[in-house]
């Protein structure tokens, strides 16, 4: 199984790719599952999904597939992108679907719900033999800004947004159709002028 596994360069998988894989029924591929993963040979990240234990995708890539539709965003996006100092232990992703937060993989993976007119602004970034879907910079932070117009995030007074795009910032936040978003992004901007 393992070698079938890696030869395909699958690490993350349902029981029905898996069943498809090594050309087994659903019964003998989720007994397999089950067996397998009280041996500690795969991980089960939430109930459908499964990895290899010894070849863990990276946890951008387990972010996405966890949660579906979504897209790496907010304060761990910001943090890798040197927007904020502090890399937050949560890998933080939106979704348009229910806000939702698993632990997988021993981390914390939390989504929070955004419009479905404002889904846009992610890239898709190669990780090993995955691709991870991430928000571009400016879309990160105004994933961000819009929690905190909200009042469910605090405004980390400490961002970096001297290599952002402004008027791609600015164009990202008229997605939300959010005045007080719009005033928020014109105050930040303003104050972090270089």
């Amino acid at each position: 199984m393992h070698d079938a596994l890696q030869e395909k360069g699958v690490n993350l998988f349902t029981p029905e790719e898996l069943s498809r894989i090594l050309k087994a029924s659903g019964r003998s591929t989720q007994h397999f599952v089950e067996a397998y993963t009280k041996r500690g040979l795969l991980v089960r990240l939430r109930k459908g999904l499964y990895a290899l234990k010894e070849m863990l995708p990276n946890e951008e890539v387990i972010a996405n597939a966890l949660y579906q539709p979504s897209y790496v965003s907010l304060e761990y996006a910001l943090a890798r992108y040197g927007i904020i100092p502090e890399m937050p232990y949560t890998i933080t992703s939106v979704t348009t679907k229910a806000t939702a937060t698993f632990t997988a993989a021993g981390r914390e993976f939390s989504y929070q719900k955004i419009k479905k007119t404002a889904y846009t602004g992610y890239v898709p970034e190669k990780v090993g033999r995955h691709t991870a879907f991430m928000a571009a910079p400016e879309k990160a932070l105004i994933d961000y800004l819009y929690f905190v117009s909200l009042g469910r995030k605090t405004l980390n007074d400490r961002m970096s947004l001297d290599r952002l795009d402004r008027k791609k910032v600015k164009a990202y936040g008229k997605l939300y159709h959010r005045p007080r978003l719009d005033r928020l992004v014109d105050n930040v901007l303003t104050r972090e002028k270089p």
